[in-house]
């Protein structure tokens, strides 16, 4: 046995040769470098797989994002259906597909795929993919290796030299919908239809955007069913992985089922209640509908008598059994300035200058009666008036109109001295509210001594001529929008039956028009329009009739090309006289430009129009302009300038007319 403290033994000589000092190591050889040979460089990421592991994954579906960045999913579309979708969802989201040219070095590119890998997490979160797994694999060709080496890599390797970002999709089992609480829902005196609305059952799809479509369903549900009070909790979700399902807990509070009361303004002067309920459009003990309660909103800040407006239902009565409550509609106001100035300035090179301007009292007379005083000045026309205008007068959108002005106008067509009653009740469309059916019906009543237009200085003795009227007219209006529409058709007729008195004559005659227009975009740049007018004048002959009364064609809303009225009958003197028919027809394509942010529009334009002494129309002289155009697109409407020749003009039509003023021509 060995003692511990026995010595070791002695071990055996043990001799290491160092080499001798004139001994020389030999020199290195670099060897030639191998272009053949490309060096990878990939992102170490723990518990992935690296390049080489994807053979395995060499039959996914790929989806190739951009140059940089491929989708991989399983190739049994049954297993991930949704796919495409949720590609299209993910372009718009990734940080890699806005990752620029200039930014793409590897560096930059793990970074953001880290933040893409948790994006897809997200996004097969909200498809019901709770166990999904991603593989992510960075990877890139780069010289710098070679660089180090001293030399550069050629240009056709530079090219290759992109790194690029894979991820690999697994979606796993698709979990479904489990448990639904919702609360007190089933206490609600409409449970069955409001359950209804929330379209989620045991067993369905689990899936975010479900969750936040049917809740928002279910509260406009709510809202249009009498619940003005109730509450929607944020809805919860458990996910259990071993069931693959989600058990959503969303609980609502009904709180009751109401109808409407009164509406009660806190401005009773100002706007009364009674006002108020006149514009609503429900009726006392009608079920509450939020959007109705929206819409009396609307309808009070269209008024432009108010800067803020906010309307609270308020509890009245509670429910009671199977008995609704009842709520009021409180209407919180703050008074807008009330007082307008406007202006607006208009040229033709037929027409001359025109300039209008206005002050307006828009709510002088409570509720929303306005006063309005007006003026012309221009080259041919001269007015002053004054009008009163009582808006929502009798119903929603109804306005009561009077108005009562003079006005000289000498034009090429005649000269007219004018007194003028005027009254109509109308139902009009507005910005807010445009309607596919609006209507008017009043009274006119003038007093007008005219004469034709005078020559070299000579002047015809004025004829004096006692008018009264009671138009009628209608409009069909199924456009886009209001200003400058872009689809749809517009159809108006006006019918006015007239008595004139002069010198002792009596004539009855109707004086009727019909309007029609069409709106067809062809693409995002491109609109189509066109237009038609057909008027006539039957029951007297064209000499018991004011000349201001007769039908005239040309300028720069009827036929571009020719002067303002200037088309039709001509007098023994070569002026326009006017006629008892009238046919216009006009085409415009209105093509933007890529100027001014698209802004700028160019819109070529044919027109044709005549004027008849008879009341049907003979066609017989049918004039022709064409012209270009442009529109300069505002917040307040289009600015048009338009230059157009007359295809067959007359002996006193200029070659060239020149329109501007604010809005389309049709």
């Amino acid at each position: 046995m060995l003692e511990p403290n026995s010595p070791l033994a002695e071990l055996p000589a043990m001799e290491v040769p160092w080499p001798d000092e004139q001994l020389e190591l030999p020199e290195l050889v670099r060897l030639p470098r191998d272009e053949t040979i490309e060096f990878a460089e990939v992102e170490g990421i723990e518990g992935q797989e690296t390049d080489d592991e994807f053979a395995a994954l060499a039959d996914a579906q790929l989806e190739q994002v951009n140059d940089q960045l491929t989708l991989a999913f399983p190739v049994e579309a049954a297993s991930f259906p949704v796919r495409e979708e949720f590609v299209s969802r993910f372009k718009a989201l990734s940080t890699i597909e806005s990752l620029s040219d200039e930014e793409g070095s590897i560096a930059q590119l793990a970074a953001r795929a880290r933040a893409d890998e948790e994006l897809l997490e997200q996004l097969l979160e909200i498809y019901g993919y709770y166990d999904a797994q991603i593989i992510r694999s960075v990877s890139g060709r780069t010289g710098r290796r070679e660089q180090a080496a001293g030399s550069e890599a050629p240009p056709e390797r530079a090219a290759q030299a992109k790194p690029s970002v894979r991820f690999d999709i697994i979606p796993g089992p698709l979990f479904r919908f489990g448990a639904i609480n919702l609360g007190e829902l089933s206490q609600a005196p409409d449970a069955g239809a409001l359950r209804q609305a929330f379209e989620i059952n045991t067993g369905d799809p689990l899936s975010s955007d479900a969750i936040v479509e049917e809740q928002i369903d279910l509260d406009v549900a709510l809202g249009e069913t009498g619940y003005p009070f109730a509450e929607i909790n944020e809805p919860e979700l458990l996910v259990d992985h071993a069931r693959t399902e989600g058990d959503l807990t969303m609980i609502v509070l009904p709180k009751g089922k109401y109808v409407f009361g009164n509406v009660i303004s806190d401005m009773p002067e100002f706007l009364s209640s009674k006002h108020l309920e006149t514009i609503a459009r429900f009726d006392e003990g009608d079920v509450y509908q939020r959007s109705l309660a929206l819409d009396l909103r609307r309808a009070i800040t269209a008024t432009g008598l108010v800067s803020t407006v906010v309307v609270t239902p308020r509890e009245v009565t509670p429910p009671s059994g199977d008995q609704p409550g009842v709520v009021a509609m409180d209407v919180a106001l703050t008074e807008a300035p009330l007082r307008t100035i406007a202006g607006a300035i208009g040229y033709g090179t037929e027409e001359g200058i025109r300039v209008a301007a206005s002050w307006e009292h828009r709510n002088l007379f409570p509720s929303e009666g306005a006063l309005r005083l007006r003026g012309i000045i221009g080259t041919q026309e001269q007015l002053a008036g004054i009008t009163f205008r009582k808006n929502n007068f009798g119903g929603r959108d109804r306005v009561l109109t009077l108005d009562a002005y003079a006005s000289t106008v000498d034009n090429n067509a005649f000269d007219a001295n004018t007194a003028a009653l005027v009254g109509t009740y109308e139902r009009v469309s507005n910005l807010l509210f445009q309607k596919p059916f609006s209507w008017g019906v009043g009274f006119e009543l003038l007093a007008t001594a005219e004469r034709p237009a005078g020559v070299d200085g000579l002047q015809e003795e004025r004829q004096t001529y006692f008018i009264a009227a009671l138009p009628v007219r209608g409009l069909i209006d199924s456009t886009d929008d209001l200003l400058d529409p872009t689809e749809g058709f517009r159809l108006g007729a006006r019918l006015s039956p007239e008595i004139s008195r002069s010198e002792g004559t009596e004539s009855f005659y109707l004086r009727s028009q019909v309007d029609a227009s069409y709106y067809k975009q062809i693409n995002d740049k491109v609109v189509l329009a066109t237009r038609a007018r057909f008027g006539s004048i039957p029951g007297t002959a064209l000499q018991n009739i004011a000349p201001s009364r007769r039908f005239y064609a040309g300028g720069g809303s009827s036929v571009r090309g020719y002067g303002y009225q200037a088309i039709g009958p001509q007098d023994t003197l070569g002026e326009p006289s006017g006629g008892r028919s009238l046919v216009e027809l006009s085409f415009e394509a209105r093509i933007k430009t890529g100027f001014f942010d698209g802004a700028l529009a160019v819109v070529p334009f044919v027109d044709a129009g005549s004027v008849g002494t008879g009341p049907t129309p003979d066609f017989d002289d049918i004039r022709i302009g064409a012209g270009v155009g442009v529109r300069y697109y505002t917040g307040f409407g289009p600015i048009r300038v338009d230059v157009a020749t007359p295809i067959n003009p007359g002996p006193n039509d200029s070659p060239i007319a020149v329109y501007v003023s604010l809005g389309q021509a049709f």
